[in-house]
């Protein structure tokens, strides 16, 4: 199934592609122009998508993601936007439709391909819950256990504010959408956020020959609000944050708060140490030709500083096959009770300027000695100023057989980088 298609004849770094990589639930489809927009960058020559272009994909994008979440799919993903990627994550049998939709929208700017894997891809969640009690049959309304659809329906629901109250079968799911009283509230109080909203739950009213739900096997529960007054509302005039410290928005989509609780949970605490690796001592030095899965495990490191810091790529792309780097590109992954907390990209040079740490310090003359250089150093949130990041530094210093003093840092060096350097070498540091 994992497979690479050039879009264009010459099948070099600048070259379009589409990828497609086999999951355990679905398989990722995606548009790789990352060196061609660095090549249209450097020819001065605008490199975005069109608007059409980008519409379409994320309209796919998002049905597609439903349609996995509808099939069973219990984890998160990463929704990307931007010039350089675009990426579809779909069902098995509809890989070769997302490839042909991706080199169509690519190369001939048409789009309908695109529309057409949404139309097969969409799911009609808004009919699932329009108001009133009904009973939805395995095989004549949709297709995935009772179970696993009841999950996704509930997660449907309570994106737009539903109370579902809904129940499984061994071969249907009864369901009753209902809007909470401070849902509404919200909804009407704030109809920029929920353009088109309407309230379709509230002035429902069940016929006389709608169905009868089936007695549930639970033990029986009285209604415990029944004549109980709405609560009130009071308007606050705290305005809240709107980013995390982990590099999150706050506010957002049910598929970004749940990718922002997976996202922040890693890095606060790391990352779980893959059941495969054996770890004998504290810190892995993992190179370009080390087996995949360090590799790998490299790379979801060094996925985590990203939204923290604002970078375009990852430090680590080394997922291919192994193969030796002239400057010796390697990362030390510092590991504590079964979690990597700690991460350093490094890689040798010989180009070097001495800075004496302050604004206004003067460059020094170049300097040509063969020095390790710290390309990006991260530790995990609730495992900072504990001496992690010293210690990753003074493994690359020993592992190359020089002092910290005598490590390069590359630039810009970040104010908590600023303050590691201080600590292991205060009359300055060597830069890059």
């Amino acid at each position: 199934m994992d497979k690479r298609i050039y879009l264009d004849a010459e099948r070099t770094w600048r070259s379009r592609r589409i990828e497609v990589e086999a999951t355990r639930w679905f398989a990722v489809v995606s548009l790789d122009r990352d060196g061609y927009v660095d090549s249209l960058n450097m020819r001065g020559e605008d490199a975005d998508l069109p608007a059409a272009f980008t519409v379409a994909a994320e309209r796919a994008a998002e049905a597609a993601c439903n349609r996995v979440r509808y099939n069973g799919y219990p984890g998160s993903y990463l929704l990307s936007s931007g010039s350089r990627f675009i990426t579809v994550r779909v069902p098995f049998t509809h890989v070769q439709l997302a490839v042909d939709a991706l080199r169509s929208a690519e190369l001939e700017h048409d789009y309908t391909k695109l529309d057409e894997l949404t139309a097969q891809l969409v799911l009609p969640v808004e009919q699932w819950l329009n108001p009133g009690e009904r009973e939805l049959v395995r095989g004549t309304d949709f297709d995935p256990p009772p179970t696993v659809f009841l999950r996704f329906l509930r997660e449907q629901a309570k994106h737009r504010g539903l109370r579902l109250n809904g129940q499984a079968t061994p071969g249907s799911v009864w369901v009753r959408p209902e809007l909470p009283f401070a849902e509404k509230l919200l909804r009407e109080s704030r109809p920029e956020r929920y353009p088109g909203w309407t309230d379709r739950w509230t002035s429902h009213i069940e016929p006389d020959d709608a169905p009868t739900r089936p007695q549930s096997k639970g033990r029986s529960r009285s209604n415990l609000s029944r004549g109980a007054r709405p609560v009130r509302f009071r308007p606050s005039h705290i305005a809240g944050t709107g980013d995390c410290p982990c590099g999150t928005r706050l506010h957002g989509s049910r598929d970004a708060q749940a990718q922002h609780a997976a996202h922040h949970v890693q890095w606060a605490l790391g990352v779980p140490t893959p059941k495969g690796l054996h770890w004998t001592n504290g810190i892995a030095v993992v190179t370009s030709q080390s087996p995949i899965a360090w590799r790998r495990l490299a790379h979801r490191m060094g996925r985590l500083p990203q939204r923290e810091n604002g970078y375009d790529t990852n430090s680590w792309f080394h997922v291919r096959e192994p193969e030796p780097t002239p400057d010796d590109v390697r990362a030390y992954l510092f590991q504590s009770n079964h979690r990597v907390i700690g991460y350093l990209n490094a890689h040798d040079t010989d180009r070097h300027h001495h800075w004496k740490l302050a604004e206004d310090s003067p460059a020094s003359i170049q300097d040509r000695t063969l020095r390790p250089q710290i390309g990006l150093i991260w530790v995990a949130g609730t495992h900072r100023r504990h001496g992690i990041g010293r210690a990753l530094v003074q493994a690359l210093a020993d592992d190359f057989g020089c002092d910290t003093s005598d490590v390069s840092w590359s630039t810009p060096v970040s104010a908590a980088g600023q303050h590691l350097a201080r600590k292991l070498s205060p009359e300055g540091i060597w830069i890059s």
